[in-house]
Formats: structure tokens, C-alpha cells, sequence
């Protein structure tokens, strides 16, 4: 399959193939020592699963962008993919078809989701303008302090936290506290609770 797709890529003159990967580890040293603007990366790989890749990436600050290409079409890892900055998801049964037009839109800034699962796409945007509506509040929150929210929902401590967005423990804490004055948060668990009520429409 891998085979296939790179002769529908390249038969396109505007794309070109930097390299490919057997495994997850081996695909996420090719992204960062060629830095593609466009990472392929299935989901379902051996030694690190794309999702894996995905979020050292993160960690290692990587600017490429990823589309998924999975066999999976369950919303939840549909969400899931989308929580980790995905910019496409492509199911493999119609990706000789998606993959080109999924390429180039992603190239373009716009994101790119295989037809048959748009309506996630489009349920998670109303799921974020209603939130929004519902909880202006949440427009004071600055990027980094709704990435620290996400993180939040993933159980990571103040320590894990700094050390995924490498920096200090304590600015995370003064973070924590400024995303718990904005929206009014109060109590031991309370950010907790609403981090991991509202993971999808940060």
C-alpha cells in the first residue's frame, strides 16, 4: 500500500517523497532530521504508534504537519487525533483517492478529513462554538494556557507539564492559577474537572 501511495504522490509534480519509514521511531528521526512540511503517519505502527510519534513531535517542538492514515473510523480516535494537532485524517480505504487532494490541503492551512467522517469534524467545530458561546470566559485563555489545559486532561502533573512545553515548573503554576481566575475555578479538583469535561473544544 505504502508502495502505491507514494506513486500517487509523486505523480503529482508539485508534491515530492522525502523518505519512508518501517516504524514509528524511524519515521519520527526522518522528521526531524528533514523536517518535511507534510508527515504521513499511519496509526497503527510498530514501536511507536502515530499518535506516539505525534506527541514527541510536540515535545521536540516539530513544525511538520501530520495527517493520520488509519484503518479506524471511531470518533474517538478521531478526537483523539485531532487533540494532538492533526492537520488530516485519512482512512485508508479511500486514501488513493484523499491522499493527494489531503496533501495539498493541509499545504494550504486548511485541514482535510476523509468524506465519510466529516461530520466529526464538523460536530467537534459546533461542539467549540457552543462552548465558546456558553462560556465566554474560555476566549481569555491564551494558546498556551489551553494546551496546558489539555495536558491537564491527560493527567499530567505541573512537572510533566513544564518538561513537555519546556518551561519552568513554576511558570506552569502561575499558568494553572491565571486559567483558574479567568474562568472562575475554584477548588482542589476543579480545573482538573473542567479540563477533562471540555478536552475536545479547547
Amino acid at each position: 500500500m505504502r508502495k502505491g501511495l507514494r506513486q500517487v504522490i509523486e505523480a503529482d509534480a508539485r508534491l515530492k517523497v522525502l523518505a519512508e519509514a518501517d516504524d514509528g521511531a524511524a519515521a519520527l528521526t526522518l522528521i526531524e532530521d528533514l523536517q518535511p512540511d507534510i508527515a504521513v503517519l499511519d496509526v497503527d505502527m510498530p514501536k511507536m504508534d502515530g499518535f506516539a510519534v505525534a506527541r514527541d513531535m510536540q515535545k521536540r517542538r516539530l513544525l511538520t504537519k501530520i495527517v493520520f492514515l488509519t484503518i479506524h473510523s471511531e470518533e474517538d480516535l478521531f478526537q483523539a487525533a485531532m487533540d494532538l494537532g492533526a492537520n488530516g485524517y485519512i482512512l485508508k480505504d479511500s486514501a488513493v483517492f484523499d491522499i493527494v487532494n489531503g496533501i495539498k490541503a493541509v499545504a494550504e492551512g486548511q485541514f482535510y478529513v476523509t468524506a465519510a467522517l466529516t461530520s466529526f469534524l464538523l460536530q467537534r467545530r459546533k461542539a467549540a462554538q457552543n462552548f465558546a458561546a456558553q462560556t465566554p470566559s474560555i476566549n481569555l485563555l491564551t494558546a498556551t494556557e489551553r494546551r496546558i489545559l489539555q495536558l491537564i486532561a491527560d493527567y499530567k502533573s505541573s512537572k510533566e507539564i513544564a518538561d513537555e512545553l519546556f518551561i519552568h515548573f513554576r511558570t506552569v503554576e502561575n499558568h494553572r492559577n491565571n486559567i483558574c481566575r479567568k474562568l472562575d475555578l475554584r477548588g482542589h479538583n476543579a480545573l482538573l474537572k473542567f479540563a477533562l469535561e471540555h478536552n475536545t473544544e479547547l
